[in-house]
């Protein structure tokens, strides 16, 4: 046996290496940090931007916070096993504008659909300073105090991970895919689309109780399929 083992992060492309470190960093350090009773989450998520919490810098510090070991691996699992594809594709600063861009594209979309739920309760898409409370005796005040609340901003890589699979899907629609609990493999552009229209279903449907930013999932798919149709990117001749 050789006494030599490669580091498996030697074989990852640049820009994926420095993400998934980042994300991690992030997310053991947020960590550390609460259990020492400091929560920064509040200040790095993002939030409905007249909420009075809301800063421009979680624009892009909220797709390096996490809400649990299993949403930052699931994340990062998808960063790692698409990422390198798609950076040998693009080229590390092209991937690294797509990813940044769909992520902002997923906040985007999540927001205005934010702004649709407060126009419908007080007729306007914002209230004055972020103060909700002359609003307390009105139909759906709920759901304002759900949007303005500091403890309820969104976290996640996702939506750009959503923009890679979009990307992924259109440039090798043809790799099969091994998902979880279906046992015979799947096409990429098949998955992609069953995805998307999953989570389509779950932003329309607004269950009880479903805290996950579906939304922002679309946006990163949607900004990701704009983003390959403006660079006119094709399905690689040499790669797969």
């Amino acid at each position: 046996m050789s006494a030599y083992r490669q580091n498996p992060l030697d074989s990852l492309t640049p820009v994926v290496k420095n993400l998934l470190i980042l994300n991690i960093i992030f997310f053991v350090g947020t960590w550390f940090l609460q259990r020492s009773g400091l929560n920064f989450e509040p200040y790095l998520a993002a939030h409905y931007f007249n909420a009075p919490i809301f800063r421009v810098w979680q624009i892009i510090t909220y797709m390096f916070m996490h809400g649990g070991w299993m949403h930052i691996f699931f994340n990062m699992f998808a960063l790692f096993t698409l990422g390198p594809a798609l950076e040998y594709t693009m080229g590390p600063k092209r991937f690294l504008q797509y990813y940044f861009i769909t992520g902002i594209g997923a906040l985007a979309l999540q927001m205005l659909v934010q702004a649709f739920e407060v126009y419908q309760v007080v007729g306007t898409f914002t209230v004055p300073n972020g103060d909700i409370s002359p609003y307390f005796a009105q139909p759906g005040f709920n759901k304002l105090e759900e949007i303005y609340s500091p403890l309820s901003g969104i976290v996640g890589a996702s939506g750009a991970i959503f923009g890679l699979l979009v990307a992924f899907g259109m440039l090798f629609p043809n790799i099969e895919l091994f998902i979880m609990f279906i046992p015979l493999p799947v096409k990429a552009k098949y998955f992609v689309i069953g995805y998307i229209l999953i989570e389509l279903y779950s932003g329309i449907a607004q269950s009880p109780g479903d805290s996950v930013a579906h939304w922002a999932h679309l946006g990163g798919a949607l900004f990701g399929f704009i983003l390959i149709k403006i660079w006119g990117m094709r399905r690689p001749n040499n790669f797969y």
